[in-house]
């Protein structure tokens, strides 16, 4: 082995990367989802709930940022590893899916009354505008990714700036149906179906906020001229999961 060869090997045995960016971002989305969750609708305690809420979207966001700064600044050891790691990661996501599909599956199959006394009218039209509306998302964050890859990073910046709206909208609604059902009494602990409801519809909202976050945090540095084409990817393929995934979303919770 020549001194350089043995120089360069030495280096890359000792050469260590670390990071807090996923801890910030696991932390921020435990707090986020069961604690804030739990606060609010099991203990009904509200200081408990804007702390946690508060500190999980800090740290979400904190953590997501992080991430995009070192892939925007640093060299990986492993070259493409994020295009082979995303699908690895949709997978677990999957999983997670089916399994609270699965629970809804049963307790659907297992009554003969769907849905359960206490239920009130679910407003059908909200879940196809959602549709419609995350759908365009899908379709413009593409047309901003062939910008990009045209060198149009102006336009890149224009088209992602438009699916962070339709997406930011997307929650809006989700909200408002909220909004609308508790004040109608219709809480997590109502029934079967409403426990399965807010599981469900919240957990996909909450990678709706995840995928904002990580637009964000794509769109800020780019629009100072900075982009990693492999984070657009991963976040627009990140995206179309969480496109895709509303379908079974709408059309088992809403219309079965």
């Amino acid at each position: 082995m020549t001194t350089d060869a043995h120089a360069s090997a030495h280096a890359h045995a000792h050469h260590w990367e670390w990071s807090w960016a996923p801890m910030a971002v696991v932390a921020g989305a435990f707090l986020l989802l069961p604690i804030t969750f739990a606060g609010f609708f099991v203990y009904e305690n509200t200081m408990v709930t804007a702390i946690a809420g508060g500190l999980g979207v800090v740290l979400t966001l904190a953590g997501v940022a992080k991430w995009v700064d070192e892939g925007l600044t640093q060299t990986p050891l492993i070259a493409n590893v994020s295009t082979v790691g995303l699908p690895i990661f949709i997978l677990s996501e999957i999983f997670i899916f089916l399994s609270l599909f699965a629970s809804y599956w049963m307790m659907r199959l297992g009554v003969e009354s769907w849905p359960p006394a206490g239920t009130p009218e679910i407003n059908k039209v909200i879940p196809l505008i959602m549709t419609v509306i995350l759908v365009t998302s899908s379709i413009t964050i593409h047309i901003g990714e062939e910008k990009l890859e045209h060198g149009d990073r102006s336009g890149f910046n224009n088209w992602l700036i438009i699916t962070i709206i339709l997406g930011a909208v997307f929650l809006g609604f989700t909200v408002y149906e909220y909004n609308h059902l508790i004040h109608a009494g219709f809480i997590p602990s109502t029934n079967i179906y409403s426990t399965a409801f807010y599981s469900i519809t919240g957990f996909h909202a909450s990678h709706v906020f995840i995928g904002l976050a990580v637009f964000l945090a794509v769109l800020i540095p780019s629009l100072g001229g900075r982009t990693n084409k492999a984070f657009v990817t991963c976040a627009s393929v990140y995206w179309h999961f969480v496109d895709v995934v509303w379908f079974f979303v709408a059309s088992q919770i809403y219309f079965w």
